[in-house]
């Protein structure tokens, strides 16, 4: 298995602006899909933004969609998740994921993504 450590959390203000990354080591993700999902406490996780590591075709979630941004930098196995515009409700663990049976397509179940991070919080306050 390879490991999956995130990084970037933190406290930020609501409007602000933190940038999270995911090292992926041991392997590459030449044909894989990388994204990232969040917890927040008493929720179910969800779907935050993927990314088909080789083309970089990306999905966001409904709540997301035109404030994040995912990107990926091959050459160095990161994938980063730019998060613009923090809203309170954007407080949660994120978790970065890994399917390497896709390519290109996206799914968003949980159950599809074989390599989950340990997750680094972000909370965004009033």
């Amino acid at each position: 298995q390879v490991p999956l450590v995130e990084s970037g959390g933190g406290l930020v203000q609501a409007g602000g602006s933190l940038r999270l990354s995911c090292t992926a080591s041991g392997r590459t993700f030449n044909s894989a899909v990388l994204g990232w999902f969040r917890q927040a406490p008493g929720e179910e996780r969800e779907f935050v933004a993927a990314i088909t590591y080789n083309s970089g075709v990306a999905e966001y979630g409904e709540s997301v969609k035109g404030r994040f941004i995912i990107s990926r930098d091959a050459a160095k196995n990161i994938v980063y998740l730019q998060m613009n515009t923090l809203k309170p409700e954007d407080s949660a663990t994120y978790l970065c994921v890994a399917d390497p049976k896709r390519a290109h397509t996206i799914s968003r179940t949980q159950v599809s993504f074989d390599y989950w991070g340990q997750g680094t919080e972000v909370t965004v306050s009033a």
